[in-house]
This record gives C-alpha cells, structure tokens and sequence, in this order.
C-alpha cells in the first residue's frame, strides 16, 4: 500500500522512533570516531542533542505541523553539542521551514524539505569539509531533487527509500573523500549518526516500530512545565554519585592514596576503602568515566553503579510540582532546601568573558584573567547552545566573549550567538587551552571590541599547542603504531609521539614543536599527572635549551595529562 502524504502525528513517530535509534546505536557511533583518543563522542554529542528535541515533541499531544516543527527545532538548536550536533541541529532546522504552514507534507514537499535542509547545514559551516555528515546530506538533497525533476512518483516510501540508498552510498564513499577515514577503515561517524535517525525514522514510517515513547528527565508528561517552574532546583555541583568495586590485579599497595588523591581533583564525597584483594569506591563527580578509567588500571571492575542525581532531584520537584497542583501541598510547604538561592546580579559592565575549561585549575586561570563565567567542559564534556546562552544569561555585560577552547565546541558557540538578542557576542574561535588563553592576554581594555576580537583571533594563532593523553584502542595512524594504554603527543590531532611512559612521550612532543626562535614552553597539568611529574619534565626541557623558559600551571584537566604551548 503506497503512502502518499504524512500528517503531523506521524511525522511525530518517525522522528521519535529515529531518536529512539540514535540513542541505542550512540556507543557504535563513537567508535568510529578515527582518532583514538578518549574524546571520541559523535554519537553521544547528536544523541543527546536529539534527544533534547525529542523530549519536547514527545509531550505533544495531537500537534499540528507547526507545533511539531517549532519543537523539533528549538529542541536541537538548544540542545546542540559539537559540531555533529549542531550540523544535525541545521539539518532539522532547514527541514521544518518548509513544513511551516502546512497539514500534510507529499512527495514535493518532502524533496524541497530534504533539499533545504542540506543547503542550511553547509551555511552554518565556515569551511565545510566533504567526506562528512555534510556529503550524506547533499547526497540526499541532489537525489531528491533529480527525483522531482525525473521521476513519475507520488508514493513516498518508494521516494525515501531512493533517497536514503543514495545517502547509504554517499556514507560508504566517505572514506575515499577523507583519506584519515580510509587509513582507520571507517565511515564518517556523523554521516553515520545521520543514516541511523534516517533508518528509525523508516521503520516507523513502514510499521516496523510500535514503541515511540521517550525516557525524559521530567518524568510524567502530565505535569506542567509551568508548574515545575514554580520550585527552585537545588546547586548540585557534581551530578553523578557513582560506586563500584576494584577486583585487584596487583598488590594493594599505594593503589588507596593513589585513587583516593585522583577521585578528589574530579569529584567529592570521596570514600576509598582498600581490603586486600578488593577496593571498594564511592565519589559524587561530572564524569563517571573517568573515576571508572582510573580505576580500570588497578583492575576490573564489579558491583556499578551511577545515580544522576540531579534527576533525582527533579524528580522531586516535579512529585512536588504535582501535590501542589492537587492541592494536596502549597508552595510554602515546599522546604528551603529544595530551593536554589538565588545569585546576586554581577554590577553591569560593557565587556564581559565567558570560556569553557574543564579542571579547577584552568578554571582559575581564566579567572585570573578576568573570565566571568567559566563553563564546566571541553574533552569528553561538550557544552550545548543552551549551556552557553545560560551563561551568556549570567554575565551581566553588553558585549561578550566567548572562549570554546575547543575545535567541537566552535559551532554550538556560533549557535548561541545567533540565538541572542540582547548582547553582543563575539565569538572568539579557540580550538584548545593555549589558545584561549593567548587570546585573553592579548586582549586590550579599551579598545573597540571588534578590533580586540581580531586582534585575539590574531594572537592565539601565533602559538604551538599541544596536548598528551592516552589511546583508546589500537590503530596505525601518522605512520605510528598504537596500543591502548599507550601516551600520544598531538598537535591538531596530528600524533608526533607514541610512547609507553608518559614524561618522555611528552618531551618528545615537546622537542617537534621547538624551532629555533622559541623563547617560552607553557606546561599545565592534568588530573593524570602530578606537579613533581611536570616540574621533573620542565627541568630536562630547560637544562637542554639554555635559553628556554618553561612554566608549570596546574590544570587539573580530565582526560589530558598535559597541554602544552610554546612561543
């Protein structure tokens, strides 16, 4: 049986079930991801930022295609993180412009929507790079259009399916456009990310799916946004209270002080209880992963478990909410520690700065330099558009900075300055640590903020950065041989040094990175390395280059046991 048009109730499954696809093949996705470093998040990045539109069409009842499309489009655009999310964001941004108005949605429509969300994607991309989500996605636009054009067909299931089999093809075609693709064996893994929604979204559209439901964070749809609006939520600094215990591989010697000391950079309400052959660990953190990374190199692991508990948390407001719509509780029954104080306005000032760092110690540098508001993430912890405006909310300022500091985080930065009317916004495109900072030192007070932003932009382009973690699996990349567990020096994901130990593999980054006129090597340290470690590193450095000066910040960095500048 051919199906000729799509109302909004099912464009609403299609779009739930793809989600819902997203989000059991997200881990999959992050394999893909061709460097091995331990940041490799495609899938969680546009599973959460689909999940965020998800969550709001999911609480539509009967919508009308505007309804539809205005969730589906603020949802992504503010739940946006990295540029997979935010490329994914536009795609469904193009898309609903051209189903504004409308009841139902034919083969035309279809086709012009494809088409346009294509063209919106590559407009939101400075330098747009083919052998990406972006090739799938034009692959698709161009197939559809030559099916308007050439094609005799009404049915839209015969249309999709012609179309989705030009973007399969154009998915397996990425690794000859990307040779860093081929080199790993791999697809793109947001192209991949893409064709995943896609297939979902075809299964409902066909029959094949029955469950359309979403798992949110607010719990029953029943309850009024504006009701739970009405209770404060409460300051959880660190959201994730997270046990397990250590099945020990060697001798319980050290490995007590040792975790305990790194479990308190990342996190609170630290307990580390070493029984002989066993270690039982309870933290509250951000980043269970790496509590749980840590303490993989003691051993495996038994007895998990991780709590969100800001969920839990909302969950209570929200029970809350639904007693004081029931009468059955009031407002002032509700008890002061189940409200967030609120935070004294900051004094109004024409400039203001936001970066996003993840580490106490980077954290402090940037405030230091006059930072007012620093977002908790980077690696592994990209912040969404949203994150961002919040920020942005804060800072009680007529012009702002903005500071990514990371490559992934560039585009939900843009986003979010798009997104605001009130402030001016200036986004200054740091693609690490380094190069935020040497874009505030060279900011000058008083100048005109558009003059201060290329001169920024100028200036951070002027140092080498660097940075030393660890491999995720084996791989052979930059004519360099890769186990997991081995240290990794990079510049702008180009691997120049492999090594077992971490001190010589950062030095021989080091060494790659010197040139002859180099008069100043910056260390900042990571959770993973220790100020002895890093200040033993500067003395060999130093002791070889008479006329080098090496400075040793802590950074207290996740994931990166260093990131390195030199000038």
């Amino acid at each position: 049986m051919s199906v000729k048009t799509i109302n909004a109730q099912m464009l609403q499954k299609m779009f739930l079930a793809g989600a819902r696809g997203l989000e059991a093949k997200k881990e999959y996705i992050n394999e893909l991801n061709v460097f091995p470093v331990p940041d490799g998040d495609t899938g969680t990045n546009m599973t959460m930022t689909i999940m965020s539109a998800a969550k709001e069409v999911s609480a539509l009842q009967n919508p009308t295609m505007d309804q539809l499309g205005k969730a589906i489009s603020s949802g992504s655009l503010r739940g946006a993180r990295g540029n997979s999310g935010v490329i994914l964001s536009q795609i469904f941004r193009g898309f609903v412009k051209e189903i504004k108005g409308l009841n139902e949605i034919d083969v035309t429509i279809l086709g012009n929507g494809i088409n346009h969300a294509a063209e919106t994607a590559y407009k939101a991309v400075m330098k747009p790079k083919e052998g990406t989500i972006l090739t799938v996605a034009k692959a698709g636009a161009e197939k559809a259009m030559d099916l308007l054009i050439n094609a005799d067909t009404d049915d839209i299931e015969e249309f999709c399916d012609a179309v989705m089999a030009e973007m399969e093809s154009a998915l397996l075609k990425t690794p000859e456009l990307l040779p860093v693709l081929k080199q790993a064996g791999v697809v793109d893994s947001g192209g991949e990310g893409l064709m995943t929604f896609l297939r979902g979204a075809m299964d409902a559209l066909k029959g094949k799916v029955s469950d359309f439901t979403i798992s949110t964070q607010t719990g029953s749809q029943t309850i009024s946004m504006g009701d739970v609006a009405a209770l404060q939520d409460v300051d959880i600094r660190f959201g994730y209270c997270t046990e397990f215990i250590i099945m020990l591989e060697r001798g319980a010697d050290r490995v007590e002080a040792q975790l305990k000391e790194y479990l308190q950079r990342i996190g609170d309400c630290v307990v580390v209880v070493a029984d002989d052959d066993i270690v039982k660990v309870h933290v509250h953190t951000n980043d269970p992963g790496l509590a749980i990374q840590k303490a993989l190199s003691f051993g495996s692991l038994t007895s998990m478990k991780i709590d969100n508990m800001r969920e839990e948390h909302q969950e209570k407001v929200i029970r809350d909410s639904a007693k004081i719509s029931t009468g059955e509780m009031s407002e002032a029954d509700v008890t002061e520690e189940n409200r967030k104080p609120e935070e004294p306005q900051a004094p109004h000032k024409e400039t203001g700065f936001i970066a996003v760092a993840a580490g106490d110690g980077l954290r402090d540098i940037f405030q230091d330099l006059g930072v007012d508001y620093v977002i908790e993430g980077g690696q592994t912890m990209n912040p969404s558009t949203e994150d961002i405006m919040d920020a942005i909310a804060k800072v009680n300022a007529d012009t702002i900075f903005i500071l990514p500091n990371n490559g992934n985080i560039i585009l939900a930065a843009n986003q979010a300055k798009d997104l605001t009317e009130d402030k001016e916004i200036l986004v200054i495109p740091s693609k690490n640590i380094p190069q935020g900072i040497a874009a505030l030192v060279s900011y000058v007070s008083g100048q005109p903020a558009q003059e201060n932003a290329e001169t920024m932009a100028e200036e951070m382009e002027l140092i080498k950065s660097g940075q030393v973690t660890y491999a995720v699996r084996d791989t052979n990349m930059d004519g360099k041989e890769i186990k997991a567990g081995d240290f990794m020096g990079l510049t702008d994901k180009s691997i120049q040094a492999v090594g077992k130990d971490l001190a010589s593999t950062a030095k021989e980054l080091i060494d790659t990175m010197l040139e002859e006129d180099s008069e100043l090597v910056s260390l900042y340290y990571g959770a993973d390395a220790t100020e002895e470690e890093a200040n033993a590193l500067a003395q060999e450095i130093e002791s070889e280059h008479e006329d080098l000066e090496v400075e040793v910040q802590y950074g207290g960095q996740p994931v990166y046991s260093y990131f390195v500048s030199v000038e």
